[in-house]
């Protein structure tokens, strides 16, 4: 399906942009957010890589499969807003991450509230492959394509990031015991 819009989409016709967008842009999104833990930057990389692949579409082989390009110029431009923003520090971001009240998600996800602060823990090494392999559902081969990294690399790290997610998620839930503790005895 996705090769057939690119072929539309080569030969000019933005109603199958406009269907590439449509059914990529929620999962883009959730990704872009993950790996920048920020809407609004989260946002800027979704549209950028979308017009990277509009400018660069004559530059995608039919043959192989969308996704794995797709998320590379995606992975690419999170990390390029990133490295642009990291000198940056906005006063309200200081005090949110001070408070613990930040929510960088839309969507309502207490029952996995400490997976969600775990993996946003997780330095990027280790959170994007993470992020890539249980959200998007992505194959270790097709997540070392997308990041440009040898096979063995990405198996490591994400045997490294679920070992550190584990840890960290047993540190928040005995953070959450102890605050529960305190509060039952005020």
């Amino acid at each position: 399906m996705t090769e057939a819009l690119m072929r539309r989409i080569r030969e000019g016709d933005e109603a199958a942009f406009t269907e590439l967008y449509g059914h990529y842009a929620d999962h883009a999104l959730r990704i872009a957010m993950a790996v920048t833990k920020d809407k609004d930057s989260a946002a800027d990389a979704v549209q950028e890589a979308f017009v990277r692949v509009y400018h660069h579409v004559d530059s995608f082989d039919l043959d192989k499969p969308f996704k794995p390009w797709f998320y590379r110029i995606l992975i690419n431009e999170c990390n390029r807003i990133l490295k642009s923003r990291s000198r940056i520090v906005f006063i309200q971001d200081f005090i949110e991450r001070i408070s613990g009240m930040r929510q960088s998600y839309d969507h309502n996800f207490e029952e996995y509230e400490a997976l969600y602060s775990a993996v946003k823990q997780l330095k990027d090494t280790h959170r994007i492959p993470i992020v890539l392999k249980y959200l998007e559902d992505f194959q270790e081969s097709e997540i070392a394509e997308i990041l440009g990294l040898n096979l063995n690399t990405v198996k490591t790290r994400l045997f490294k990031g679920r070992q550190k997610l584990k840890k960290a998620i047993e540190r928040l839930e005995k953070r959450g015991e102890m605050y529960d503790e305190q509060i039952s005895r005020s």
